[in-house]
């Protein structure tokens, strides 16, 4: 059976996202997704301000407002700190233009003193990482979420769920990853009983990261934000509310 959220649509143009947006089920309709600054999508059909992609990180597909897709040249570098800001010059006391979270791409044009001039905006140095040199521990990546809000179906630093979390971080490593926690229970790892670092949890719609034997970081509505719960207790808590056990733990 084909998976809706992977239907083919075809071949169309490619456009890249100007900013955070919403991938919706429908044109207006709920958020299923979210695509950062910087995305590439495969463009199709458009409708009352509405055009129906394909994203080309997962092939994840739905509808964005029409008005967030420009042809961006392709971006070099992607914010690599929980977020930051793009100035309209290389000088922090000017206001900001914009705010971007983790994994936005940019495209730098030159280099300033302590900021780099990108295609945004000015962005300080340390806040950019080269898409050539990919993180290599997807557990540090999803550490620099601990506190972001619990947003369903979020794919940002401003907020997010328990599989966004999960992929955020491993196509920050360059780890091939699908956007819903089912379909990365099918398709990530291998089963493992000795559970360690990096190593992932699985329940019926939810999942979470290792960050030890023992505990856990997971985009949760509990705590409605991204935090660390022992092992353990979290098992007994998810089944106690009607969620049931765990069902499967993956190694990468």
């Amino acid at each position: 059976m084909t998976d809706p959220r992977r239907k083919s649509l075809g071949p169309g143009p490619t456009r890249r996202v100007t900013q955070l947006s919403d991938l919706c089920r429908s044109p207006g309709g709920a958020r299923d997704r979210q695509l950062q600054r910087g995305e590439a999508v495969t463009t199709h059909d458009t409708q009352e301000g509405w055009t129906e992609i394909t994203a080309q990180r997962d092939s994840y597909t739905g509808f964005l407002r029409t008005a967030d897709l420009a042809d961006l040249e392709a971006p070099t570098h992607r914010i690599a700190v929980r977020a930051t800001h793009a100035y309209p010059e290389p000088e922090m006391k000017t206001h900001e233009l914009v705010q971007f979270g983790f994994g936005s791409e940019v495209k730098v044009l030159d280099e300033r003193h302590k900021f780099f001039e990108t295609d945004a905006g000015f962005i300080p140095k340390p806040h950019l990482r080269p898409l050539d040199r990919p993180f290599q521990d997807p557990v540090t990546v999803a550490q620099i979420f601990f506190g972001t809000p619990y947003l369903w179906g979020g794919n940002s630093a401003f907020g997010l769920d328990c599989s966004a979390l999960v992929q955020i971080a491993c196509l920050a490593c360059g780890i091939a990853c699908p956007g819903d926690s089912d379909q990365q229970e099918a398709e990530l790892g291998s089963p493992t009983t000795d559970l360690r670092r990096g190593d992932l949890v699985f329940w019926d719609g939810h999942v979470g990261w290792m960050v030890d034997e023992a505990t856990l970081i997971h985009a949760n509505a509990h705590h409605m934000a991204t935090a660390y719960e022992p092992l353990e207790p979290a098992i007994k808590r998810i089944e106690a509310q009607g969620d049931g056990p765990v069902t499967a733990c993956k190694r990468l």
